[in-house]
């Protein structure tokens, strides 16, 4: 590899023979709780986590001395500077022993004890070539401050197996996913996708035209919440990987709500204005929570207005 980069393997990495990798990326955030949790269950499985460019020591050395204490093969990784989520996630899979690749996000918790069980066994039994789990807000703590967030999540990404399937291409997110090798061999994610957002939506649609997509019910608590503000700052950062999706698939993404919205919103006389309202009305602690939510939902295609 031609990044910078420092490796740490446990015991039992050396001549471990997985049937699955687990791949979770992250940058800040603590994947420890994530380790624990997976570390219970004794499965065919390697776990390698990517510091993509935290800067961290503390973070890291918490992180190596997990990965060191873990019953599960294990590799943690540590990148010198930030890779990109793409990017980051395409050198996971070069790290990989395994044909059957599972991306967890680093601010997940299984809701299950049997999380890596059930996807040994799907992998044993029908090899996929895609499968997303799903993800919850099950485990998720009630904090003041994220309950924006999870307003805006709840309904729209909460879903199950079933109403994921009415549209699978769409409900694709690295969360929560598995991948097989040669799939990942012909479509690996598109690294000119930079900073947050739509680059496993862009990676979904693009296999989808390959490939089938399964759905499954083996879900995972998201207990990473934003703040108003940062939740804001991601959708500021998403805008040109919106128009990157966008020009690529013009037909599939057209038919988005959030697509359809924004090009309602285009034509709205002072948009930059109205723009900057929802922003303050939604980061602002003034109104109520319902309709703090509802301007955040506006305020991602009045950015999106722009490049529709």
């Amino acid at each position: 590899m031609d990044d910078e980069s420092t490796t740490c393997d446990n015991d039992r990495w050396a001549g471990a023979t997985p049937t699955l990798s687990v791949l979770i990326p992250f940058k800040g955030d603590d994947p420890t709780r994530l380790l624990a949790a997976l570390d219970t269950e004794i499965q065919p499985v390697e776990v390698i986590v990517l510091d993509d460019g935290s800067g961290d020591d503390e973070l890291a050395a918490r992180v190596d001395a997990a990965v060191r204490t873990m019953r599960l093969p294990a590799r943690s990784i540590r990148l010198a500077e930030n890779q990109g989520r793409a990017r980051g996630r395409n050198r996971l899979v070069a790290e990989a022993r395994t044909d059957h690749l599972l991306f967890v996000d680093s601010d997940m918790l299984p809701d299950t004890s049997t999380f890596l069980e059930t996807w040994v066994q799907l992998v044993e039994r029908q090899a996929p070539a895609v499968a997303f789990g799903g993800f919850t807000m099950l485990q998720t703590p009630r904090r003041a401050e994220h309950e924006l967030h999870r307003r805006v999540a709840a309904g729209h990404d909460t879903l199950t197996a079933a109403q994921r399937s009415a549209s699978p291409a769409r409900y694709v997110f690295t969360s929560n996913l598995l991948v097989r090798r040669d799939v990942f061999a012909a479509e690996s994610f598109d690294e000119q996708f930079t900073g947050w957002g739509w680059e496993d939506v862009e990676w979904g649609i693009r296999v989808s035209q390959r490939f089938e997509i399964v759905h499954i019910d083996n879900t995972a608590s998201h207990l990473g919440l934003d703040t108003a503000a940062a939740l804001a700052s991601k959708y500021e950062q998403s805008t040109q990987n919106f128009a990157r999706i966008m020009q690529r698939f013009p037909d599939e993404i057209s038919e988005l709500r959030l697509a359809k919205t924004a090009r309602a919103l285009r034509r709205v006389p002072g948009l930059v204005i109205w723009r900057r309202a929802l922003r303050r009305i939604a980061v602002g602690h003034v109104l109520p929570v319902s309709v703090r939510a509802f301007a955040m939902r506006l305020y991602r295609p009045a950015l999106y207005a722009e490049v529709v």
